[in-house]
């Protein structure tokens, strides 16, 4: 497995990582405990360093799941997760007011079974709580010794340069794909400019870009995609195009589509790190095959001219979630 480092900080991590949101929370009923486990150590196995979770993430139980799968391991990997949801639930509204971030992290290194956060996020901005304030509570815990690095989720430019200018920011976790490019115009200049990395979740734009959901996939109810506009089957239909194109490129490189959507995110810049989330090892094995696949300059150009001809249909979030994004 490939190394790379998140912009300035120093920290060296898989090139992808692991999102495991969805063993606990978010696509369908959990998975169970002990599968999760063989899969969380079959990545650590496989290379990967870099596993991330939160505390919203079924109130904590994600993050229990994480400490008990990498506690074997746990100094050589690095774990992420986050705060700023009242009571870690994210239906609730933010809370990121400095106790209870420092409530969050006390309790998320009890989960987690270790005594200090990698990289800690605020996982979204805080209209009600300035800036300054939740980068100095941070600071305070880098100072402890509790909290290694500081990052932000979904945040806008201007929160991004607030916080930075009192605790440096190591990344940014945004959506990223070639389903969802928008964190391009304002975002990634700002981010090579102060040397801080993009973690882009949802790389595979929430499986879609597997070709694995057509028009008719039927979701779970608890599966957030049904929520989603963008998920819905007429949008489905409309949006098959972009994973037609990655099909035809995929063959061209004896690759999957997904494989092609990681590779390309990874040949855009050096301090982008992709954590695609998988509760299957078939599936953990062919992501992390993506580290493997060159794009060349000419193949970027010639996937983002074709992807340019192709529009794309529905809203990413219900509108409710979409306001607390780019703050």
């Amino acid at each position: 497995m490939q190394k790379r480092r998140l912009g300035n900080s120093g920290l060296e991590v898989s090139a992808i990582g692991l999102g495991c949101m969805g063993l606990s929370y978010g696509y369908g009923p959990a998975t169970e405990k002990q599968p999760a486990i063989q899969l969380i150590r079959a990545a650590f196995d496989r290379g990967v360093t870099f596993f991330d979770t939160a505390e919203a993430y079924a109130q904590g139980a994600n993050e229990e799941l994480l400490g008990e799968a990498l506690e074997p391991f746990r100094d050589q990997v690095v774990i992420a997760t986050k705060f700023g949801f009242q009571d870690g639930d994210s239906t609730k509204g933010q809370d990121s007011r400095p106790e209870r971030i420092r409530e969050v992290a006390e309790a998320a290194l009890k989960r987690l079974r270790t005594d200090r956060i990698d990289l800690f996020y605020q996982h979204r901005v805080d209209a009600n709580v300035a800036m300054e304030d939740v980068a100095g509570a941070v600071k305070e815990l880098i100072q402890q010794g509790k909290v290694k690095h500081f990052g932000m989720s979904e945040a806008g430019v201007e929160s991004i340069r607030r916080a930075h200018g009192v605790q440096p920011v190591a990344a940014l976790q945004s959506e990223y794909s070639l389903w969802w490019r928008r964190v391009e115009d304002e975002e990634l200049p700002v981010l090579e400019e102060l040397g801080i990395a993009l973690v882009p979740f949802s790389p595979l734009g929430r499986g879609f870009l597997t070709g694995k959901i057509t028009a008719d996939t039927k979701f779970d109810s608890t599966d957030f995609r049904s929520t989603v506009p963008r998920f819905n089957e007429e949008n489905r239909k409309a949006n098959q195009a972009l994973v037609d194109l990655l099909t035809t490129f995929a063959e061209q490189k004896k690759a999957t589509p997904a494989q092609i959507a990681l590779a390309w995110l990874l040949a855009k810049k050096p301090w982008i790190v992709p954590i695609p989330g998988t509760t299957k090892l078939q599936r953990l094995e062919e992501n992390i095959g993506a580290v493997g696949i060159e794009l060349t300059p000419d193949d970027l150009l010639a996937i983002e001219s074709a992807a340019s001809h192709i529009k794309l249909e529905g809203a990413r979030y219900p509108a409710f979630h979409e306001e607390l994004v780019g703050r």
